[in-house]
């Protein structure tokens, strides 16, 4: 590798699968982006919190962002977060749902949970607008795939059209939703010109029986990508619903998504930057 090629930004997709379970880890992906803005696919391998931790610590560009499908700001006893409340007014025209956060849930989100050792181990600064302009240093910031991807391709953007691509949902699960959603990361990757994604996630539509763990894969990559937006697309395509202190939520917006999201936050009083 020459100095050229030496990474400058690291953009880490991290499905955490929110629990522990060694049985079940989740999966981290990066994005290299080097210094002359070639971008690379690392791909996907599956992934406890300590083996995230690990990964994260070995990446060597000078900026990094990790991208997480968990909530990492959970201060409500009960109920849902506000970010969560206006979510799921997009989220379930799509014909989906929002698993509400809150510290009751003690396995996710108590104070012994995973989430916090890993938050606190890691060290980054939450704080997803300075991450945009960052030359240096770790970040962390929560994103929802579910919440992506009627932004990032139109097909699901409309009354029930959200994808079901989860293998372990058996009675909802569509071969076509599968292959839809691995088919637009294909297309994203192309767009987007790192190298090695399309390839992989057309790799992945193929598959003839997906499992669980392919979609954490497959959604760690979908984190990946929506930290690139975030971080290298125009700020005015992306969005940050709710706050530092209530919880938040970073995602790509097109203009149906945003005004679906500008009218929920508007009406629960939810900020949306």
């Amino acid at each position: 590798m020459t100095a050229q090629d030496d990474p400058a930004l690291s953009i880490l997709g991290f499905d955490s699968a929110w629990v522990d379970n060694p049985r079940a880890p989740g999966a981290l992906c990066a994005i290299r982006v080097d210094t002359r803005g070639r971008r690379r696919l690392v791909p996907p391998a599956p992934a406890s919190f300590e083996g995230a931790l690990a990964s994260i610590a070995a990446e060597t560009a000078p900026l990094r962002i990790v991208a997480i499908d968990q909530p990492t700001i959970v201060p409500n006893a009960t109920g849902t977060r506000p970010a969560d409340r206006a979510a799921a007014s997009l989220i379930s025209w799509l014909g989906g749902g929002v698993q509400p956060a809150n510290r009751g849930k003690a396995a996710m989100f108590g104070d012994g949970a995973p989430i916090w050792r890993f938050r606190d181990a890691l060290g980054a600064v939450e704080d997803p607008e300075a991450s945009r302009s960052a030359a240096s240093g770790l970040y962390l910031m929560e994103v929802f795939p579910a919440l992506a991807l009627p932004s990032l391709d139109p097909a699901f953007c409309g009354r029930r059209l959200g994808p079901r691509y989860n293998p372990a949902r058996r009675k909802t699960f569509a071969m076509a939703g599968w292959r839809a959603v691995a088919g637009a990361v294909a297309r994203i990757g192309r767009e987007e010109a790192v190298e090695g994604l399309p390839e992989w996630a057309e790799a992945l539509a193929a598959l003839p029986v997906p499992r669980k763990p392919d979609q954490d894969r497959l959604d760690a990559v979908l984190c990946a990508l929506v930290g690139l937006r975030w971080r290298t697309g125009p700020r005015e395509a992306s969005l940050m619903l709710g706050d530092l202190a209530s919880g938040y939520m970073v995602a790509p917006a097109s203009e149906v998504a945003r005004a679906r999201l500008e009218a929920a936050a508007r009406r629960l009083g939810v900020p949306l930057a």
